[in-house]
């Protein structure tokens, strides 16, 4: 099993991975604002904690989002250099499979799911809009990445016919619209982590999907908006 260095800031959540023969090592912070200040701390501690030096890791990893623009980078700039100085693989992975993997082997452990059930991780994106994509029992995109606005009737197509489980922080502000479907499951508990991450870069890594690192960006899905600045004295 390779050795890689597994890397999520999308959203308020900050996270290290690393899974060694079999053993998952990880830091996790959910303050928020504090990706920065934390990324290098725990990459460190985790390495230690594996018994690994920075050139004993196969490849490193990455949340490619979407998510929070600033989160984003942070991780995304931190992955790329560590690569890049290490002359490692990078790998990118979706925080919504992510989830969508920890939903799946959540249920796979009480042994009730169903064949036909989709898969729709959610974050928030602001107001009633949610980041999000559907999957099947086998991970599969059925629906790609989107930006969605929640309302009634919005996901009917899918709530129609079959199980559709809802999990994230943008899955709990939809309950009140979505809650009364018969079909709709709702899971808590979920977030992006990069513990979460670890079985999707190992495949990613056996399947020789790396990434250019001198090119690879974040997927940000939307166009980033300054926010007009608030500073004493200036118009």
């Amino acid at each position: 099993m390779a050795k890689i260095l597994c890397i999520e800031t999308s959203t308020v959540n900050c996270s290290v991975a690393l899974s060694r023969e079999g053993i998952l090592f990880g830091r996790q912070s959910c303050a928020g604002n504090d990706h920065a200040a934390k990324i290098a701390v725990f990459i460190d501690e985790v390495l230690r904690e594996a018994a690994l030096r920075p050139e004993d890791l196969d490849a490193v990893a990455v949340g490619k989002g979407p998510g929070s623009y600033t989160g984003l980078r942070i991780g995304v700039a931190t992955a790329k250099g560590l690569a890049y100085a290490l002359q490692k693989p990078l790998l990118s992975v979706s925080p919504l499979q992510a989830m969508a993997w920890e939903a799946v082997s959540r249920l796979h452990k009480t042994g009730e799911v169903p064949a036909d059930a989709l898969f729709c991780p959610m974050t928030d994106a602001g107001r009633m809009e949610v980041y999000s994509a559907f999957y099947n029992l086998a991970l599969e995109e059925v629906r790609g990445v989107r930006a969605d606005i929640v309302e009634a009737g919005c996901y009917n197509e899918y709530l129609a016919y079959r199980p559709v489980y809802f999990f994230g922080n943008g899955a709990e502000k939809c309950k009140a619209v979505l809650g009364s479907e018969a079909n709709a499951r709702f899971m808590d508990g979920i977030a992006p982590e990069a513990r979460c991450m670890a079985a999707l870069a190992q495949q990613a890594f056996q399947d020789g999907r790396f990434e250019d690192t001198a090119y690879f960006e974040p997927f940000y899905l939307k166009d980033f908006k300054a926010g007009k600045p608030h500073v004493k004295g200036l118009n």
